[in-house]
């Protein structure tokens, strides 16, 4: 009988055009949606030359976070921040290989806190990170996790006729003590395939799939879904169908503006090589010259496009199931990506680009459509936050939960839950950073050391929006205004690893 009803219900909606909320069926539904080294280089956040029709039609539905930082500006302690809700200072999980049970054994993880409240959870493509000797963390689940490739080529002469590449070994655990004497793949390629050719269409796809069952199972037993899906475009390699290389005219994209280092910042915080030099035709000492930069930066715009385009696909399911209405949908990227500015590329920097991320949330019955902020975020706000919108209890841990709920901020979006983020990147010092709406401050010591031995960098986003000079000794009263703010952060754990076989020690989450 009960069923008989809904399915009047949904008929009597659909008959006047109107999508069925479902709502009495349980708690709102989350999609949480990752994308790998997304930047905020999409049409919403004001940059005219990306193409992401999607990405910017989500954003017209809620909220637009302009001021969302990561936590750690590389992918497996930055998705562990997210998940946990807790800064890797808290946690010690700084690295590629940092396993979170090995650190962290009893955390409750977002997705486990809300199986616990009784939603189904599921994961899709990259969501924790999977590879240089991690497994990702199979228990935050409810069924096993659908896994597919991160590092992928379809023309054999990108892999050197089909061999296995460097990173390709990295990210499938294979040969990890042996990375060196493999071969560097392509940095990027374009053939002409259908979407489904690469892991990010086949995500899409089975996320769909996701969705059709989990409307089945919410219209029989009333349950509320958590689903995670993440997609791995734009990280390198930029593998993308040459439909989306083609929506960019090479001679109209962005190039950097600033490709000097900060004057006056330490030598810590610099970075030259690492990750990009695991990819042909880059040099191996990291000098790129400018025909290369464009044609790297059209694989970046290309990339973000396709994941667009599968970002779509499964906002469209999500309307045509008729989910919309109870459905709260996160957007977020696990870190900035530099394209050559500060002569940088990639992340693992506490710069800007490095570390600013997209943040966009839907949330029905709370946000309002087309609504932006400048309220910083950080990633850990994410679990308190979803926890609190889905009426749930404040998440308590066991671990350390560093994040705010941002609700008060989706309602209002000139409210404010924090005047600051705080983000780090742990290098032979630790750098911990304080960034404000003005300023960012970075601090670099090792954990423990005497206070006289830190080294610092200021700087000012009102008139130095490029960093291109560290003003730590300038600005004397804020910088000291900063630093109070930080001093009132928990001793930082030292970084731990898990030990494991000799490996590359190149960073290329």
């Amino acid at each position: 009988m009960k069923r008989f009803f809904l399915s009047l219900f949904s008929f009597l909606f659909l008959a006047f055009g109107v999508e069925p909320l479902h709502a009495e069926l349980g708690k709102p539904n989350i999609l949480l949606i990752l994308v790998d080294d997304l930047k905020p280089a999409l049409g919403c956040y004001g940059d005219t030359v990306a193409k992401t029709p999607n990405i910017d039609a989500l954003a017209a539905r809620g909220m637009r976070f302009d001021l969302a930082y990561c936590n750690q500006a590389v992918c497996a302690p930055s998705r562990f921040t997210l998940m946990l809700g807790s800064h890797s200072t808290s946690t010690g999980l700084y690295g590629l290989g940092s396993q979170l049970r090995d650190l962290v054994p009893d955390a409750v993880t977002m997705p486990q806190y809300f199986a616990m409240h009784g939603y189904r959870t599921e994961s899709l493509g990259k969501v924790f990170h999977i590879g240089h000797g991690n497994e990702g963390d199979p228990q935050s689940f409810s069924i096993p996790h659908f896994k597919d490739k991160v590092i992928e080529y379809l023309d054999p002469a990108s892999t050197d006729g089909g061999k296995l590449t460097r990173e390709e070994a990295l990210f499938s655990n294979q040969k990890l003590g042996q990375i060196k004497s493999l071969p560097r793949g392509a940095a990027f390629e374009a053939p002409v395939v259908d979407d489904e050719g690469y892991a990010d269409g086949r995500v899409a796809e089975e996320t769909i799939k996701r969705l059709r069952a989990a409307r089945e199972r919410r219209e029989k037993q009333g349950s509320s879904f958590f689903i995670a899906v993440g997609f791995v475009r734009p990280h390198l390699p930029f593998s993308a169908p040459k439909k989306y290389w083609d929506l960019y005219a090479p001679a109209k994209l962005p190039m950097p503006v600033n490709e000097k280092p900060p004057s006056g910042a330490p030598m810590v915080a610099g970075k030259r090589g690492g990750e990009i030099t695991a990819y042909k035709p880059v040099p191996e000492n990291g000098e790129i010259n400018d025909d290369l930069k464009r044609q790297l930066i059209h694989g970046y715009y290309a990339s973000m496009s396709f994941v667009d385009a599968q970002i779509g696909k499964v906002m469209d399911e999500l309307d045509r199931l008729g989910l919309s209405d109870n459905t709260i949908v996160v957007l977020w990227g696990d870190h900035g990506f530099h394209l050559g500015d500060l002569g940088v590329w990639t992340k693992h920097t506490n710069y800007e680009q490095a570390n600013r991320i997209p943040l966009i949330i839907s949330a029905p019955g709370i946000t309002k459509p087309n609504t932006v902020t400048r309220q910083l975020a950080e990633s850990v706000d994410i679990f308190p936050t979803l926890a609190e919108a889905a009426d749930l209890p404040a998440p308590a841990g066991p671990q350390a939960i560093n994040g705010l709920s941002l609700v008060p901020v989706l309602r209002d979006p000139k409210a404010r839950v924090r005047d600051h983020a705080f983000h780090a990147y742990p290098r032979k010092k630790l750098g911990r950073a304080i960034r404000t709406e003005h300023y960012r401050m970075v601090e670099w010591k090792k954990p423990g050391a005497p206070a006289n031995t830190a080294e610092y960098e200021l700087y000012d986003y009102q008139s130095d929006p490029h960093e291109e000079e560290n003003i730590a000794t300038k600005q004397v009263q804020v910088l000291a205004d900063l630093k109070a703010i930080l001093e009132k952060y928990p001793s930082p754990k030292g970084e731990r690893k898990r030990a494991s076989p000799k490996k590359n020690k190149v960073l290329a989450p």
